[in-house]
């Protein structure tokens, strides 16, 4: 008999929901079979099995949020054999190996069986691509015995809850202790992950004012809809928090005409080259943020507290609103890709963030973003930084307005570009500059054949 414990997919994250089983008890699996579906804080995530067997037991219901560490399914020996097989090698996987597993796992059609267990080959089980340099740590726990895996009652006993300890100093924990405020339920925006005084005086005003989900009378009726807040929305809230406390925000808007970006995309619907190809404006603002970060090179940049980490490439990161949330998934290297590709990159990025497949990997590393509110009908606005990034472009719809032209006033097709910016390593001339030219290029985009 034996249990597979939640593995950590390598995001730097502490928990998952059981999204749906791909199995039922009784079912006969062979190693790299597809178990269940999952969705951490960024993904949804396929595990495979690493043992060969017949399913006993599976010990998580479907919609439950469970630890990294929490047994979630037994598989006992097939017929015939003594014991689960385990894929070898399984347990000792070299770390390097976790980013190109998880990108080969995405869908069941994909999945392949590992070879016969005398084999000298370990199959590649689903992992993620590793914690980024700043990624929130992970909170210590008790280890968990195993239960016994005997029947398929899915309402067994729940597991002993883990110990959970809170980053914090001496002085917020005794403020927390006397205003009886559990620091678990705080989140935490410090520079390490701690929690600051800051982030317990807002939750406890929160709290009394009744904004922090608290039942009132009111909740009892069914006026109110309760949403938990968990997956991708609880990681992007946090992070959003994290973005706009931690960094100083400096937004600026420019109106442009883009009547040559608008002719220029209509030639490109019409070319034999780009046939079967999407293209729209976006494409145009993605090769115009790219050619302005390699005039503009300190808008492609990090802040590190004792150092600015200017970047020589280009992870165009593009926000895409999905059912499950926000999310910002970015194209590696994109500074290496002809216009064509990076068409053929965007309409891939967009396709799988709606399906809810884009890989934590693929979120991992952006250096500069996009935020499309023209696809809402929003002229703009002022976007928050995605985390560890200090610039991102807000390209707003674009519409036919009246608009001077050599002295004369003529309908052109007009948008509003809009940036914020980290105000510690963007100042505003670096700022205005990298806005212009991404200016320039909507209304010439025959610049970029400079």
């Amino acid at each position: 008999m034996s249990t597979f414990l939640l593995p950590d997919v390598g995001e730097g994250l502490t928990e998952a929901e059981i999204v749906s089983w791909k199995v039922k008890v009784g079912d006969t699996v062979a190693i790299n079979d597809v178990l269940v579906e999952i969705e951490t804080a960024k993904s949804l995530v396929e595990l495979p099995s690493p043992y060969a067997g017949k399913v006993t037991e599976l010990m998580v219901a479907e919609g439950q949020t469970v630890d990294v560490g929490t047994p979630i399914i037994s598989i006992g020996a097939a017929a015939g054999e003594s014991a689960a097989l385990p894929a070898p090698g399984l347990l000792d996987l070299d770390p390097a190996l976790l980013e190109e597993s998880a990108r080969k796992i995405t869908k069941p059609a994909e999945q392949t069986l590992s070879p016969a267990p005398d084999s000298t080959e370990a199959p590649a089980p689903l992992v993620g691509s590793g914690p980024k340099a700043d990624a929130v740590r992970r909170r210590p726990r008790r280890a968990q015995p195993a239960p016994a895996s005997t029947a398929a009652d899915l309402s067994s006993p729940p597991l002993e809850a883990p110990v959970i300890r809170v980053l914090s100093t001496p002085p917020v924990r005794k403020a927390a202790k006397d205003l009886g405020v559990d620091l678990t339920a705080v989140i935490a925006t410090g520079s390490r992950g701690e929690v600051t005084r800051r982030d317990l005086q807002e939750y406890y005003d929160q709290r009394a004012l009744g904004t922090d989900g608290s039942p009132s009378v009111s909740d009892s009726t069914d006026r109110i809809d309760r949403i938990p807040v968990k997956g991708v929305r609880k990681a992007t809230a946090r992070a959003m928090v994290q973005s706009a406390f931690s960094a100083p925000h400096v937004s600026i808007f420019v109106d442009v005409d883009a009547s040559r970006t608008m002719e220029f995309v209509k030639r490109l619907k019409a070319s034999r080259d780009f046939e079967g190809i999407k293209v729209s404006p976006l494409l145009i603002v993605a090769k115009a943020v790219i050619w302005a970060a390699s005039r503009n090179p300190g808008v492609n940049a990090s802040w590190a507290e004792e150092e600015i980490l200017i970047k020589h490439f280009v992870n165009l990161g593009i926000a895409a609103a999905t059912p499950r949330g926000l999310v910002v998934p970015n194209i590696k290297d994109a500074q290496q890709l002809s216009l064509k590709d990076l068409a053929v990159a965007l309409n891939q990025l967009a396709a799988t963030a709606r399906e809810g497949r884009t890989q934590p990997a693929d979120m991992q590393g952006g250096t500069i973003s996009i935020t499309n509110i023209g696809a809402l009908g929003l002229d703009t606005g002022t976007p928050i930084l995605n985390p560890g990034e200090v610039g991102i472009v807000a390209f707003g719809t674009i519409k036919q307005k009246p608009w001077v032209v050599d002295g004369v006033v003529v309908p052109r097709w007009i948008t509003t570009l809009g940036g914020s910016f980290d105000h510690r390593v963007v100042d505003g001339d670096l700022s205005a500059r990298f806005i212009a030219d991404v200016a320039a290029i909507l209304e010439e985009p025959a610049l970029l054949l400079d």
